[in-house]
């Protein structure tokens, strides 16, 4: 994979612009008509938050994506977790895809196609699977499992998933003895996704973006397949209509818009990891003990009621408060240097 440059769009908490300062700024230039190609590479994740390299020239935005009910059943986890308003996790994202401002997915992917949608499982398995757009909502049973979301940026959230275990889709293809990692591809569609006809757009990253796990950790109970959140299907910024949750790891795990897994008997690429080795590993454990190399992952500013800005700080939980269903994982494992 050709690696054009870091990821620049990392910011620390003192450096995110207030919303109401935002939309000022962005009208001024706007009006001023300042063009992105005057700007250098490093002011970017900046320029980003003003919405300078966002569709500027689109006279009437896109209607609204329409999100459908689900039925799920309810479980049991989760209980007692302080619920992250839903209005937060939809307006507030990480996906390169649709830019690199966290309102950027929101506003460039209300026009953005889920159905039809294909969605491949191939590889050293004896029964390769293809999913429709309606298998992904009726061929399994659909779970409202709330989990902790943390992010490698220090924030996290707690989101009500509607999914499906991968663990259950993956037995019906049936994994050779051989195959020992699940690999991940979000969908490649530079018309529909800005961030991946543009580097500036979209972060400067290889697409398409792409992930990995052992199958060991595909196979735990924890981890899905998300096609919804608050009872609803998935909105295209939180990954539509399909996307990977693994709530003990990072989340630049949870791969967005998935189109193909492939099971494999070595370890496969992952994006961040390519782009930034010496910051982002594969495994990518919440661990508090193992600090980002410019911040620290001691503590997380969690996003709940309230602006974003008035969020709580508290501790970082190892493997983000799943210890006791993960770490027999990675037994005797140094997650220093596995991180």
């Amino acid at each position: 994979m050709l690696i054009r440059r870091k990821k620049q769009s990392d910011l620390k908490e003192n450096e995110l612009t207030p919303e109401s300062i935002y939309r000022e700024r962005r009208e001024i230039l706007k009006k001023l008509g300042i063009v992105t190609a005057t700007l250098p590479i490093a002011s970017q994740a900046n320029a980003n938050l003003f919405g300078l390299f966002g569709d500027d020239k689109k006279e009437e935005p896109a209607a609204a994506f329409v999100r459908n009910p689900l039925v799920a059943a309810k479980t049991s986890y989760g209980d007692g977790l302080e619920l992250t308003p839903e209005n937060k996790v939809l307006t507030y994202n990480n996906f390169y895809e649709f830019g690199t401002g966290k309102n950027d997915p929101v506003e460039n992917s209300q026009g953005f196609k889920v159905d039809p949608w294909k969605l491949e499982v191939t590889g050293l398995v004896n029964n390769p699977i293809t999913l429709s757009y309606d298998d992904l909502l009726k061929r399994f049973p659909l779970e409202d499992r709330l989990y902790r979301m943390r992010c490698v940026e220090a924030w996290s959230m707690n989101i009500p998933w509607v999914g499906f275990s991968l663990a259950a889709l993956l037995k019906q293809a049936d994994p050779l003895g051989s195959a020992k990692y699940v690999a991940f591809e979000t969908l490649y569609d530079p018309d529909q996704m800005p961030g991946q006809r543009s580097q500036f757009v979209g972060g400067g990253i290889d697409y398409p973006y792409v992930e990995g796990l052992r199958l060991d950790e595909a196979m735990n109970p924890l981890t899905i397949l998300s096609v919804g959140l608050y009872g609803q299907t998935l909105a295209p910024q939180n990954g539509a209509p399909v996307r990977l949750v693994v709530p003990w790891k990072y989340g630049f795990k949870g791969i967005k818009s998935v189109v193909k897994i492939h099971l494999l008997e070595a370890m496969p690429p992952t994006t961040w990891n390519l782009l930034a080795r010496h910051e982002y590993g594969f495994y990518a454990n919440v661990n508090p003990q193992v600090d980002h190399p410019r911040w620290s992952q001691g503590s997380e500013r969690f996003i709940g009621e309230g602006t974003i800005f008035s969020s709580r700080r508290q501790p970082t939980l190892m493997f983000n408060g799943y210890a006791d269903e993960v770490a027999s994982l990675y037994s005797g494992m140094d997650l220093r240097a596995n991180y």
